[in-house]
Formats: structure tokens, C-alpha cells, sequence
């Protein structure tokens, strides 16, 4: 779902252009790192040793707190510019008259929802991050006991809540953050629209589906079993 204020109606021209490529970017590249994380941690219902044995892997090289440190910076970033932009975006609605979607299709509410809730799902993923690195990663697992500790988060009711709402925010956030990056952008164009929306809601479906699908499997009570 877009505005006359995303299409640039709304602001004056040049205004924002810079926010909207660099937010679309720096989302782009955390999708990056949602599909390699999901494949790794894919592997935690599916094959326990091979995942213990790629976390221990994993967590022993060298290079892995500048990456940390560098995908925080991505993360933060994107939050912020995300911010500026909603603030930028109801101020321009303020200033023209009833800005409304023009989507059309069975879909079409879906898609509404998934950007009117773009501000609420960052705040969840956001509470969600903080609580899975004080969980999982301050202070980590030993090697080997990676799978027991994350089966042992997922018991608490509280945790699972959170570790199965995540998922469903994150893919609402990609359902409209993925076609929004593309015009963002300026890749979207009339004649492969319908085929970047579509990319971009089974990206959304794969990356959050994967997810929710992880979780459910290692709390089922034979989830952590070797």
C-alpha cells in the first residue's frame, strides 16, 4: 500500500528521496541476514548435530563480533530512517487531503494492515531482539548446549508467546517492506509490478513461515530431541 506521500506528491521534490533509498537499502540487507539465519537455525529441528556443530562453528570465528557490531549498526539505522519517515509521512497527510490506498484485490485489506502496522511490528521485533540476545547470546551457550538452551527459552509460556508473535510481524513487515524497498528504490515499474509484489509476499511467507515453523517444531515436546 503506498500514499501520495510515498509517491513523492506529498513532499516537495528531493525531499526524502535520500531517506527512502537508504532505508529501503539497509532493510534490504537485513533481509540478507533473516535468510542466512534461518538457514542455519533451519537446522535446529532438522538436524541437532549439524546444528550444534555450525553454531560452535560459527561462534569461534574470528570475525564475528565486527559482523555483530556491523549488523547492529545496520538494524539501528534502518529503525531510525523508519522513524523519520513515518513522522515525514504524517506530516504530509496533514498537509494534503484523505491520502488512500489505490490497491485493489482480495488482498488487498491484507496489505493495508501490513503497512499501517509496520510502526507496532518494529516495536515487537525490536522488544523480541533485545529479549532473544539476553537469552541467547549474553551470556552464550556453551558449545553443544545450543539447542538445549534454546528449547529451554521456548518452555516458558511468556517466551514462545513472543517467539511465535515475531515471526507473524516479521512477515506482515515484509509483506509491505518488500515491494516498498523496490519503489523506494525506483525499481518499480507498471510492467513488473505484480511480479515484485509477488516476490516479495512469498519472501515474506518463506522468511516468517520459516520462522514460526522452527519455533513450533522445537517446542513440541520432542522439538530438542537429538
Amino acid at each position: 500500500m503506498q500514499t501520495q506521500a510515498h509517491n513523492g506528491k506529498a513532499w516537495q521534490p528531493g525531499t526524502g528521496a535520500w531517506l527512502r533509498t537508504a532505508s529501503a537499502a539497509s532493510g534490504l540487507l537485513l533481509v540478507f541476514f533473516l535468510l542466512l539465519h534461518l538457514a542455519g537455525v533451519a537446522l535446529a529441528p532438522l538436524a541437532p548435530q549439524r546444528f550444534e556443530a555450525y553454531a560452535a562453528g560459527l561462534h569461534r570465528s574470528a570475525w564475528l563480533p565486527a559482523a555483530e557490531l556491523a549488523l547492529l549498526a545496520v538494524a539501528l539505522m534502518h529503525l531510525g530512517l523508519s522513524l523519520l519517515r513515518a513522522a515525514l509521512n504524517r506530516r504530509a497527510a496533514g498537509n494534503t487531503a484523505a491520502l488512500r490506498s489505490r490497491r485493489t484485490g482480495p488482498l488487498a485489506p491484507l496489505a493495508a494492515w501490513a503497512a499501517r502496522s509496520q510502526a507496532a511490528g518494529g516495536l515487537l521485533l525490536l522488544l523480541f531482539l533485545a529479549l532473544h540476545l539476553a537469552q541467547l547470546r549474553w551470556p552464550r551457550p556453551p558449545a553443544g548446549a545450543e539447542l538445549a538452551a534454546l528449547v529451554a527459552v521456548l518452555a516458558s509460556p511468556w517466551s514462545l508467546a513472543l517467539y511465535l508473535a515475531a515471526p507473524l510481524a516479521l512477515a506482515l513487515h515484509l509483506f509491505h517492506g518488500g515491494e516498498a524497498a523496490h519503489r523506494s528504490l525506483g525499481l518499480l515499474q507498471p510492467a513488473n509490478a505484480s511480479a515484485i509484489r509477488a516476490a516479495a509476499r512469498l519472501l515474506a511467507l518463506l522468511v516468517g513461515g520459516g520462522f514460526l515453523a522452527v519455533t513450533l517444531a522445537l517446542a513440541l515436546p520432542s522439538g530438542g530431541a537429538p
